[in-house]
């Protein structure tokens, strides 16, 4: 066994790829654990739902992509507690656990969706977190779509055409333009019973009282009425209080309760952090935020443990967005510290963290953007093209960047999506599964009724 100074990296996103990266020239031996085999290009993940692009062209393995880097080793595994104590990771595998032993822990196992403590809603809302999200939620829009055409009944029918997207930061505006146009161009004239174009409707809520409220009002504002140009109907004050396989119940601003019946729905409201960031604190004493986001140190190490490093959407750091940029310097300030200190460099004379806010993006549709970028704030063609020159270049692979390349100019110049197949598994089982659940509540409704 190597003598070597051992760097565990828990998750393999920007965070855990960039860390493991920066480590390359450093004399240590990496283990790499991660609950996927590959690096998910997370902010592209709109793209393979609405069918623009495959999921192969944004989730490398990663064990290929860090082939070269001979001092790591990636290891497939869910991490379910690490022991700061004893300074080992527990990570299990197919019903076998695996403990490894660490000297210097980087922790970047990232965020998932939040429903705000209604987790029932993910049965029937799917958010935008993984391939196998991406992948359901491409076969809930096209589903919707095949059943419509096969569809007499027009209250059904209409349920079937109406999308909500629940959510208008970022992901829900890209999610909602995208099923406006996957609608209006993509699909017109390919059916015979419906007509995509005219009877599709898409409707992002919010509770919030705006549009990309993150990135101010005035591109809110552009983003918005973009939007409403295509199709997309807007409402804002609006809380999601429920959510069947039905359609949702929303309660607005003024108190009023209503229901939108609608059979495809998309959930982009929130983001909560990895429980490991729950078993940190338990441990070190460290405080978690309202997203379950770790209250790290300005140096990004965890209280009472300075080997123990919390980047990317685990850890709360004041003025540091939950974007990829945030994760990419917060993983490669971790490894330098690392690397320094097995220089020589004494671990009390630590530089903290300095995020450098690149800006934020975001699309609205075809040719049209809003960005942010320092006091800079403009959107339409220019931010589009600084949109997709911007995520071209964080694509991991010269060939990714190329496909992906061409399936935009494929679907941007014309009309054409070349990823819409999708399996009668993806279509059909979890809508049959929703169905048997129904029936069998309806049922025992009926039995308590009798009795």
């Amino acid at each position: 066994m190597s003598d070597r100074h051992k760097v565990v990296i828990i998750g393999s996103g920007f965070g855990g790829l960039n860390a493991a990266k920066a480590l390359r020239r450093a004399d240590v031996d990496v283990k790499l654990i991660a609950r996927t085999t590959h690096h998910l290009f997370q902010p592209l993940l709109y793209q393979v739902a609405t069918g623009i692009i495959s999921e192969g062209e944004i989730a490398p393995a990663t064990r290929v992509v860090l082939r070269r880097q001979r001092n790591v080793q990636v290891l497939l595994g869910d991490v379910t507690r690490i022991d700061l104590t004893n300074r080992r990771v527990e990570s299990v595998l197919l019903g076998h656990t695996y403990s490894t032993p660490y000297d210097s822990l980087i922790v970047a196992a990232g965020a998932g969706q939040s429903y705000f403590g209604n987790d029932h809603f993910a049965e029937f809302a799917p958010g935008m977190k993984t391939i196998d999200d991406a992948l359901e939620l491409r076969a809930r829009i096209l589903g919707a779509f095949e059943q419509a055409e096969r569809s007499s009944d027009a209250k059904r029918r209409e349920k079937l055409l109406t999308f909500t997207v629940v959510g208008a930061g970022p992901t829900g505006v890209e999610m909602a333009g995208q099923i406006a146009e996957l609608a209006k161009y993509t699909l017109k004239g390919t059916f015979r019973s419906i007509d995509p174009a005219t009877e599709a409707r898409v409707i992002l809520l919010d509770a919030a009282p705006a549009v990309l409220p993150t990135m101010g009002e005035k591109l809110g504002k552009k983003a918005q009425a973009r939007l409403e140009k295509m199709g997309v109907e807007i409402q804002l004050g609006a809380m999601v209080t429920d959510v069947d396989r039905n359609g949702i119940t929303v309660k607005d601003s003024d108190g009023t309760v209503r229901r939108i019946e609608s059979a495809c729905k998309v959930w982009s409201a929130g983001v909560s952090a990895s429980p490991l960031g729950k078993d940190l604190a338990e441990q070190s004493g460290a405080e978690l935020d309202r997203a379950g986001r770790v209250k790290v140190l300005p140096d990004l190490s965890l209280p009472g443990h300075p080997n123990v490093f919390v980047v990317g959407d685990m850890a709360a750091v004041e003025g540091v967005p939950g974007m990829a940029q945030g994760a990419i310097q917060g993983a490669r300030h971790a490894a330098k510290l690392i690397k320094n200190e097995l220089k020589g460099a004494d671990p009390a004379d630590r530089e903290p963290f300095q995020y450098f806010d690149k800006g934020s993006m975001a699309t609205v549709s075809r040719f049209s953007a809003v960005a942010k970028i320092g006091p800079l704030e403009f959107g339409g063609f220019i931010a589009w093209l600084a949109w997709l020159f911007l995520h071209l270049v964080y694509i991991v692979g010269f060939k990714a960047r190329l496909t992906t390349a061409l399936s935009w100019i494929v679907t941007f110049l014309g009309s054409h999506r070349g990823q819409l197949t999708i399996t009668e598994q993806q279509a059909f089982a979890r809508t049959r599964i929703e169905e048997l659940q129904e029936i069998a509540a309806s049922v025992q409704d009926t039995q308590k009724a009798a009795s």
